[in-house]
């Protein structure tokens, strides 16, 4: 699907929402010139391959749609809608866990997904007071799908960052129209990154943040697992791109500045391995840390929240009486998943960043990170492409 324009007049203020549909070829329109993904620079963080697209959606099943808000230079925001399978997830629901990095943000729903260890609703992903907005949204859409009639209790899963910096946020401007269209338009395939959907008015390190995804696939035995990771950047510290310190040398000329490090994280991580929510939720974990390679200092008033589903067949929660039987990888044989996972959300964030644009709010820009002295400044380093 291409992108589309939409909008929506309400009460006195007219948005214009423009819907990435994520579909294989569209990336050429939506991709800014000069901007560039991690590996295009040389930086491929582990020794694991990535799958076809370097993506979440790498792993099977898994769909990402994402709805851009904004309205002149005031409105920035979005959503970004992560569903685990094409089907209804309620009826046929995915083993979840959840890890708090540092719980000063709100991640909608993740009490009952560490209880039950299921997920029974797509991932959205938002700005902070829009939350309720897009769940309320999200609870309609998926009450009126087939065979959901009866259905009386629900437990939307909705994350967030704060983007009041670049986004008029108090006019909470997230319509059930903007939610509908991340779902509907979810699809397989490239993911567009950068200023879009739930990071289009996001900041990360003083630079624009945004949205950034990777993947990479482990073999076992036999048996090959894809992990991804799609990332929500919207916090801080001391930027370190591939070990380089971005930050001693590269600063940008406004924003919250190089040290600056309050805001938030949200991490999706999906992968197809038949892993519990037990293990799910150490997988979970090591997206959490992973953040530590980019030069995160886990302030205060950073949110840091990841969630990890599987796709695999054989952990699926459905409706049928009695048991199931479930044949899971055992705690000793995640390592590499682990490993994975590190490298994944370490490249997710740089990609968050290399794709972003200038975004300008008021008076204020908050530029992207510039790719060509980038490029310089890992070459002095021994990295990158030489």
């Amino acid at each position: 699907m291409r992108g589309v324009s939409l909008r929506f007049g309400f009460a006195g203020l007219t948005l214009a929402a423009t819907v990435t549909g994520l579909a294989s070829g569209d990336l050429a329109a939506q991709t800014p010139n000069g901007r560039a993904r991690a590996r295009d620079l040389g930086v491929a963080p582990g020794i694991f391959k990535t799958g076809a697209n370097n993506a979440i959606t790498d792993v099977s099943g898994v769909l990402v749609g994402q709805t851009t808000v904004t309205d002149g230079d005031s409105v920035h925001t979005g959503i970004t809608a992560i569903r685990a399978h094409g089907g209804n997830q309620y009826l046929d629901r995915v083993p979840a866990a959840v890890h708090v990095g540092n719980a000063f943000g709100k991640l909608v729903g993740s009490t009952q997904v560490k209880e039950l260890g299921e997920l029974e609703t797509p991932i959205l992903l938002t700005c902070t007071l829009c939350v309720w907005k897009a769940a309320d949204a999200m609870v309609e859409w998926m009450i009126a799908q087939p065979g959901m009639e009866r259905v009386g209790s629900l437990n939307p899963v909705v994350g967030e960052t704060n983007d009041g910096g670049l986004n008029a946020i108090r006019s909470r401007p997230i319509r059930p129209e903007h939610v509908r269209a991340a779902l509907d338009g979810a699809k397989s395939g490239p993911v567009a990154e950068g200023s879009v959907g739930a990071g289009a008015g996001t900041q990360a390190f003083g630079w624009k943040g945004g949205i950034g995804t990777s993947s990479r696939t482990v073999k076992q035995g036999t048996d090959t697992w894809t992990v991804g990771v799609l990332v929500q950047s919207n916090y801080g510290g001391k930027l370190v791109i591939d070990g380089v310190p971005v930050w001693k040398e590269l600063a940008p000329a406004r924003g919250r500045g190089a040290g600056a490090a309050d805001g938030s994280c949200m991490i999706v991580v999906a992968t197809d391995a038949p892993l519990d929510a037990k293990n799910l939720q150490r997988l979970a974990a090591r997206a959490i840390f992973a953040l530590a390679r980019t030069g995160s200092t886990y302030s205060n008033g950073s949110g840091d929240f990841a969630i990890a589903f599987s796709t695999h067949p054989s952990q699926r929660v459905t409706g049928a009486a009695g048991p199931q039987a479930r044949t899971a990888i055992p705690t000793d044989g995640v390592s590499g998943l682990f490993e994975a996972v590190l490298d994944a959300t370490e490249e997710a964030v740089d990609n968050s960043l290399l794709k972003a644009t200038d975004v300008t709010s008021g008076n204020r820009t908050i530029q992207a990170i510039p790719i060509d002295p980038l490029r310089a400044l890992l070459k002095k380093y021994g990295r990158g492409v030489q």
